[in-house]
């Protein structure tokens, strides 16, 4: 069985390039829709590049913290991205 944490990544994979999720929306596709705080606390421990962590945002549309050079790089990224 996957931990949540394994579940968190393996959503997170999935997100296809110029497309944002919400914390809320990951812990919900890995099936904990209340432990969001949960999401940014596993994302903020990754440093795998085939995580793509930056697109992951905040329900409030902010960007959230960002552990590979912070909110600034992050939105840079997405912009790129074509977000």
């Amino acid at each position: 069985m996957k931990t949540f944490r394994e579940k968190v990544f393996e959503v997170v994979r999935r997100i296809s390039r110029g497309k944002v999720l919400t914390y809320r929306q990951v812990a919900a596709r890995a099936g904990s829709p209340d432990a969001s705080r949960a999401v940014g606390n596993i994302l903020k421990t990754n440093f795998e590049p085939k995580i793509p962590c930056h697109r992951v945002i905040r329900s409030d549309g902010k960007m959230g913290s960002y552990n590979r050079g912070g909110t600034k790089k992050k939105l840079g990224i997405l912009k790129k991205e074509g977000v």
